[in-house]
């Protein structure tokens, strides 16, 4: 199954929710990431819930710290 974060493609060999795709992408727990599947917003609520389709344009954004 193929699905497009930022922009670049990705192959799976099954299909995910968002918060398997973001496990395998964050083995270490990633924290600070915000999620849009096809430029709608997916609540951190629903990540186990919402099912990813083929060609699902996944878009990550992580808060930075700085100044």
């Amino acid at each position: 199954m193929e699905i497009i974060i930022n922009g670049q493609s990705r192959e799976f060999s099954e299909p995910l929710s968002v918060q398997q795709l973001l496990s395998a992408l964050f083995p270490d727990k990633a924290k600070g990431i915000a999620v849009a599947v096809n430029q709608s917003i997916i609540p951190k609520s629903t990540w186990d819930l919402h099912a990813l389709q083929p060609h699902d344009r996944v878009m990550l954004i992580t808060a930075t710290q700085g100044g």
